[in-house]
C-alpha cells in the first residue's frame, strides 16, 4: 500500500512564552523549518490576536506547515504535512524543537490518502 502524503500532529509543551507570543519571529522559524525540511515555499500567512497568540501557515509545494501558538501556556500546535518522499520532516521537528526552546513534545504520524495501488500508478508523481 501507498500514501499520497505524511501527516505530523505535534504538540510542543513548556515553550519560550516570548519567542512564541513574535509573530516575527514564529515566522522566521516556520520559515527556516520549512527550508531545512527540503520543501518548497509557495506562501506564508501569520496572525497575531491580542493579547498574544500566533496562528500561521506556509503553503508549500509539497502540501502545509501550520502553527498555532497559546504563550500564556507555553503550548504550540503544529502540523507538517508533505507529500512525496524527499521531505525531512524530522530535521524540520528537531530544529523546532530547539528553537522554541519545548521541553517536551508529542508527535502523532498518519499517512494521508492510503492507496492501495502500486507506486507506478500514482499519477502526481514523475516518472
Amino acid at each position: 500500500m501507498n500514501s499520497l502524503g505524511n501527516h505530523l500532529l505535534i504538540e510542543m509543551y513548556n515553550c519560550n512564552q516570548e519567542t512564541i507570543n513574535s509573530s516575527e519571529k514564529v515566522e522566521q522559524m516556520l520559515i527556516k523549518a520549512v527550508e531545512i525540511s527540503g520543501a518548497n515555499i509557495i506562501k506564508p500567512v501569520f496572525h497575531k490576536f491580542n493579547p498574544h497568540g500566533i496562528s500561521g501557515v506556509i503553503v508549500i509545494a509539497e502540501s502545509h506547515f501550520s502553527i498555532h501558538t497559546w504563550p500564556e501556556y507555553g503550548y504550540c500546535a503544529l502540523d507538517i504535512f508533505t507529500c512525496g518522499e524527499k521531505i525531512n520532516s524530522q530535521k524540520a521537528l528537531e530544529y523546532l524543537k530547539e528553537a522554541f526552546q519545548a521541553e517536551s513534545l508529542s508527535v502523532v504520524e498518519t499517512k494521508r490518502g492510503i492507496l492501495n495501488i502500486s507506486v507506478e500508478k500514482l499519477k502526481h508523481k514523475p516518472d
